[in-house]
């Protein structure tokens, strides 16, 4: 099982028109430890959420990077 984040925009859709980051994780811990370091850097590329998927089941979506 791999873990990955699908990054989105404020209405949900998945952004592509930027070159993110595609880090691929062995297990949930890592994946949030990545996305703990790396959130400032993800919205100022136009990332407003984000989605934890394990393979392709999500594990929870619509998680803003916005703090406050």
């Amino acid at each position: 099982m791999t873990w990955r984040w699908r990054y989105e925009n404020a209405n949900g859709g998945e952004v592509t028109d930027q070159p993110l980051p595609r880090d691929v994780f062995q297990n949930q811990s890592d994946a949030e430890s990545w996305l703990g370091e790396n959130w400032s850097e993800l919205l100022s590329l136009g990332v407003e959420q984000v989605t934890l998927l394990e393979d392709d089941r999500v594990e929870y979506s619509g998680m803003s990077l916005r703090v406050g």
